[in-house]
């Protein structure tokens, strides 16, 4: 898609991830929820989960690692909306 949209949904992600942060402050908390949504992540890939919607698997890099860190499970959705919406996440 285009440069505007891309970098509208990063700031979108960096919104997001500022409410979470505001809404947990819990260290432990923040780390378990980044651990559960890089881990996801790579299950929704491993499992192949994006051909069911006739997508490719999600990218696995630098944008969408942090995106689902930080965000979590809300990451890992807002990333799987924007893959199949066609929106890339990369560099």
């Amino acid at each position: 898609m285009s440069f505007f949209a891309t970098l509208l949904a990063l700031i979108l992600v960096v919104v997001i991830a500022y409410i979470l942060y505001k809404m947990v402050k819990s260290v432990t908390g923040l780390i378990i929820n980044a651990v559960v949504g890089v881990i996801l992540l790579w299950v929704i890939n491993l499992l192949n989960l994006m051909s069911i919607a006739g997508r490719p698997d999600i990218p696995i890099n630098l944008i969408t690692v942090l995106i689902c860190a930080i965000g979590g499970i809300f990451g890992v959705l807002i990333t799987v909306v924007l893959h199949l919406l066609g929106i890339p996440l990369a560099l």
